[in-house]
């Protein structure tokens, strides 16, 4: 029978042999934003549509030509969210957090679409973990974030990816670096993109940001927004790049980065991979002081970055990173019969409730079948379940990896399992580290663990 349908063209399934992998990086995010004071917010999918083109801006990629937004059914412009700061910003202000102790400092894990062509690191649905540290002017704001993703790459294992840094300045000091990028461009505009041609007059900034190849190399001699910063955001950019010295973080200076976004002010930065292909760009952030006063709140001076999961899955895979397996089966227990059958439900729960990883027949699969499903699964241990197990209350449990089976009684045999698993992990702890421990009491420890 053929499918009635297809994924839809730049979304992938995650299938259970991958998902691990996603849920692995994301504790390991979540956990280090965790020690650096970040607790994790979950804002809604969709967002009023003014929300984006307020904050993102609406001379930019995502807002012109990459959102999906749609009237609901009560005539309302919703957009799905292109991105997770403007949906963070808008929480914070409508909770009043600004009443909180301050800075705030939230993170998250959502879903992202934008309508782009899809190529190898680049999906129209895509998942972000991000951060938003909110309330604070401070330049060890912006080392600290910068850290913080240092910190993750570093835990994962993840190397080559280097860090560019670049700072655009606030509003008031880019007047005079957009006058000069009119100018450049206004003398080349024979050349630029139709979309490139309305940015010129309204945010000529966009322009160094576009994806066509053509304004890419007529924008590659324009001037650099560091020679028009003003002293205060100079003065600021230089205390960033002291903190990262003194944090022993190596970053080069790249006066071409502007990033996507129009929110962005002063520090901007990207770590970047040269392994997964032309979207090397694994993590992005930086400064947006105007944002949350833009959205109608009180001037709050914030910063934050977004890091792809999925890229960084791709470096990880070609840098040959491996992520741990996850837990397989701990005992499938096999029953014959409609009484064992019953037994066997009730042994499961049991080992359930106790923590045990437990599974038994629930599809009526003969005996053979039973122990072909138990070694697909991973099943570390098998125990059989039949008339004669259930009338002499032992039944024989077996090692999968070893064959070796050991007589065990059907009463209590959760408290009994868990025993047993424990004297064979010692042992095995005991054996790998070349008998050591030998005397050594370590079932309290290897109980916690259970």
């Amino acid at each position: 029978m053929a499918v009635v349908t297809k994924a839809v063209k730049g979304t992938q399934d995650i299938m259970p042999d991958e998902v691990y992998k996603n849920q692995f990086i994301e504790q390991i995010m979540l956990d280090i934003a965790g020690k650096f004071g970040f607790r994790e917010i979950r804002t809604p999918v969709f967002e009023h549509t003014e929300l984006f083109q307020r904050g993102v801006g609406e001379t930019t990629d995502v807002v012109q030509k990459e959102m999906y937004t749609f009237d609901d059914k009560g005539g309302r412009s919703i957009t799905l969210r292109p991105e997770g700061t403007a949906g963070a910003a808008r929480a914070f202000l409508e909770h009043g957090l600004f009443n909180e102790a301050l800075p705030q400092k939230l993170c998250y894990i959502l879903n992202c679409y934008r309508y782009e062509k899809p190529q190898a690191g680049r999906w129209r649905e895509f998942q972000q973990f991000g951060v938003e540290m909110l309330g604070t002017a401070s330049p060890a704001a912006d080392a600290e974030i910068i850290s913080l993703a240092k910190e993750i790459f570093a835990f994962l294992g993840v190397e080559g990816l280097q860090l560019e840094l670049n700072s655009i300045g606030c509003p008031e000091c880019r007047k005079n670096y957009h006058n000069a990028l009119r100018e450049y461009f206004e003398a080349r505009k024979d050349k630029l993109c139709p979309t490139c041609l309305g940015r010129l007059e309204k945010n000529p900034m966009r322009i160094l940001d576009c994806k066509s190849p053509i304004c890419h190399e007529v924008a590659k001699d324009a001037p650099a927004i560091l020679d028009y910063i003003c002293d205060d955001c100079s003065a600021h950019f230089e205390s960033v790049k002291k903190y990262l010295d003194k944090m022993n973080i190596e970053y080069v200076i790249n006066p071409r980065i502007v990033r996507g976004l129009d929110y962005y002010t002063r520090t901007v930065f990207e770590f970047v991979s040269t392994e997964i292909g032309a979207q090397g760009t694994v993590c992005g952030g930086g400064r947006y002081d105007g944002l949350l006063e833009e959205l109608g709140g009180p001037h709050t001076p914030s910063l934050g970055f977004a890091m792809g999961t999925g890229r960084l899955l791709m470096v990880m895979q070609a840098q040959g990173i491996e992520i741990p397996a996850p837990p397989t089966c701990d005992i499938y227990v096999a029953p014959m019969g409609e009484n064992a059958s019953f037994e066997a439900a009730a042994i499961v729960a049991d080992l359930r409730a106790s923590g045990v990883s437990a599974q038994t027949d629930v599809v009526g699969r003969s005996l053979k079948a039973q122990m072909k499903y138990a070694d697909k699964i991973g099943a570390k241990y098998t125990m059989v379940l039949g008339d004669d197990e259930l009338n002499s209350k032992t039944a024989k449990l077996k090692n999968m990896a070893t064959g070796e089976t050991t007589e065990a009684g059907l009463d209590g045999f959760a408290d009994s399992f868990m025993e047993f698993i424990i004297k064979e992990e010692t042992a095995a702890l005991n054996a790998s580290l070349g008998g050591e421990l030998d005397g050594v009491d370590l079932s309290a420890i290897l109980n916690q663990q259970f």
